[in-house]
Order: structure tokens, then sequence, then C-alpha cells
């Protein structure tokens, strides 16, 4: 599904399969193949959510290419097609790219999803994964007016991991070669960057879904939004979770 280029800037987001190269969503022994499949889902609908209200920037939404992801993806985009109006409602039925990607490594799907931005003309790609439903738009325009400064934006986890990657340019450095199993990849990339004399800046450290301990700061956050009257920002998590601990 292509769409035609309107800005310099370019929003990424890359969904993650339950278990990922070099991660997985592993959140408790209560939770079955099946709960995990609907919050996972529930945290692709979030993200949509969070950043569709990003101004100045497009959006492409990559997926490895197998029958059971690009159903979800059918689902979740049929799902919310349905339930917004306005804004978020036209970028997801015309605004939206979403592109399937090969069934392989997580590094060389970020590669890939990168060099498609900046081959199809992007001055500034950021890139996100799918277990991030509390980012917000926010936070996101933060990354972007960083990376207009500097070659790239980082946004660390605080198990040394990444939330989020931008590069501006060109594709800068070969995510492909990592091991995205190391406990130390942050320092790692970043350390590459450095190497080649590259200039990067540093987001605050966020969080994305792999642990017990995140589902914590998920609730925390979510309990927060709906304090100072946000009902919007992961509502499809939050029914998906309350639906799980009712049962």
């Amino acid at each position: 599904m292509s769409h035609p280029k309107k800005n310099d800037s370019v929003l990424a987001i890359c969904i993650q399969e339950v278990t990922e190269d070099g991660s997985q969503l592993n959140i408790g022994d209560g939770f079955s193949p099946e709960d995990m499949k609907f919050l996972h889902q529930a945290f692709i609908a979030d993200t949509l959510v969070n950043v569709l209200e990003l101004g100045s920037v497009d959006f492409r939404l990559f997926y490895g290419d197998s029958p059971e992801t690009k159903k979800s993806v059918n689902t979740i985009i049929n799902y919310l097609s349905k339930k917004f109006k306005g804004k978020i409602a036209e970028i997801i039925s015309n605004g939206l790219c979403v592109t399937p990607l090969p069934q392989t490594r997580w590094g060389v799907k970020m590669e890939t999803a990168f060099k498609q931005c900046f081959d199809d003309g992007y001055k500034h790609v950021l890139f996100i994964g799918s277990r991030t439903p509390t980012l917000k738009d926010n936070l996101l325009q933060i990354a972007l007016r960083l990376l207009k400064q500097s070659d790239a934006v980082f946004g660390p986890t605080v198990e040394g991991r990444y939330y989020l990657i931008g590069m501006s340019d060109r594709y800068q450095v070969e995510l492909s070669a990592f091991d995205w199993y190391s406990p130390n990849i942050y320092a790692e990339v970043a350390n590459s960057f450095k190497e080649k004399g590259l200039s990067w800046s540093e987001l605050e450290i966020w969080y994305a879904i792999e642990h017990p301990d995140d589902l914590e700061y998920l609730v925390r956050d979510i309990n927060q939004y709906r304090l100072e009257g946000d009902e919007v920002s992961a509502k499809e998590t939050e029914l998906v979770l309350e639906r799980i601990i009712n049962r």
C-alpha cells in the first residue's frame, strides 16, 4: 500500500512478534497465549492512536509478512477506522503506508525499514516498535526536533535497550550487524555512531513491555492518564487488561 511522500520526516512503526529477535513479550504465567495475542494487538492499536496526532510527519507501518501478522494488522486498521473520526480516521484510511517485510531477524527488519524510508526520499526517520503503548506524541515531537539538530536520536529503556531510534540524512550504521540479544545493545549501537564521528541526542528513559516489571510501569501510567482526564491514551490496552483480570 503506497502513499506519496508529503513531509521530510517519517515515523516508522515496526510490529514486533510476541517472540522477536533479542526480546520477547514475557509478562508472567498468568497470561495465556491468547491473552498475549490480544494484548499485543491492543499495544499496536494504542501506538497508532498515540502517534497519528503528530504533525509534519508521514507514517509507515511495517510488519513481518506472515498470514497471522497480516491478519492482525488488517483487524487493527479496520477496528480503528470504524472507531475514530476526523484526523485519525483519515490518516488510517489514506495516510498510513502499510508495508510487509520478510520474516527475518529484528536487526534486519529495522535496517530494511530505515533503508526503504531513506530510499523514498525522507531526510529524518524515527523508528519505534510495537511494545510502547504509552509513548505519546509529545515525546515523539521532542525526538523529531532533536533529530533535525543531530545525526541520530536514541530512546533508551531501563534495561539498556531501545524504544526509539532515529537517523537523519541517510542510513548511518548497519543495525543488522549487531546482536540484538546483547544486554549491552544500547551502548554498542551508540558507540558505533560515536566511532563514526556522528552526533546523537538522547531522550528520557522510557520502557517497552517485555517483563512483569514493565507491566507495572504500564498500569501506573494508565492510571495517571485517567487522573489527568486523558481517556484515550492506552485505552485498548486498558480494556484488554481489565478483561483478563476480571476473568
